[in-house]
């Protein structure tokens, strides 16, 4: 029989294979002998950040990233249906996404969204070309323990910390986080405005949500 490692192994290298067939396949294995939330955090979201790491080398590429995040959805869904009735789903944070107003772009916010919510976060997706209002009304509405804002050009940086102070004047900031990126944001773009972290790419933008959010 199968070691716990080599499972999760098997987990792993499931979801890096694109294949939802493979993944169903592995979960069913695993669950004789684990825990749904282990095989979850240890197995299918460790393969999914390996596909993170993957798209920023240019190895994989945003179908691959989407087919793969399909593929782990299907099998987080069998474990949910193993577990008891009534038992509270885990959410490890609520956290809004977008791309501030003014700037169309969409894909690295996406991948961002999609690795948030493969590793466990509940992602609320609102868009590109966002105004600054409907961050902090939708981060009340789902109350939001962190923002994430998108800009890929010079010109939009400025809506971040507009998020950020308005933030403020809603007295929602010290227990809202703010997490900025894009290709012309930079730590020190971040602490000028006073945000909470500054992710370069997917991969990291989960690591520092974990951080801040769980403290891990």
């Amino acid at each position: 029989m199968a070691s716990k490692e080599e499972l999760l192994q098997e987990l792993s290298d499931a979801v890096i294979s694109c294949k939802k067939d493979r993944v169903i396949a592995a979960v069913e294995k695993a669950k004789e002998v684990m825990e749904p939330a282990e095989i979850i955090e240890k197995g299918l979201a460790a393969g999914m950040n390996q596909v993170g790491v993957l798209f920023e080398r240019g190895k994989l590429f945003l179908p691959h990233v989407m087919i793969a995040a399909d593929a782990m959805t299907a099998g987080v869904k069998i474990l949910e249906a193993d577990m008891p009735a009534g038992s509270p789903k885990k959410t490890m944070g609520v956290i809004v996404n977008g791309t501030v107003e003014g700037d169309v772009h969409d894909i690295g916010k996406s991948i961002v969204s999609t690795m948030l919510q493969s590793a466990g976060f509940e992602v609320h997706d609102i868009g590109r070309d966002v105004p600054i209002k409907n961050f902090v009304d939708k981060a009340k509405e789902v109350n939001a323990d962190m923002i994430g804002l998108s800009a890929l050009m010079t010109t939009t940086l400025p809506g971040q910390k507009g998020v950020i102070e308005l933030l403020k004047e809603e007295g929602m900031r010290e227990r809202v986080k703010v997490m900025v990126g894009g290709a012309p944001a930079t730590q020190a773009w971040a602490d000028k405005i006073g945000a909470d972290c500054y992710a370069e790419n997917a991969s990291e933008a989960v690591t520092k949500a974990k951080e801040l959010l769980l403290g891990k």
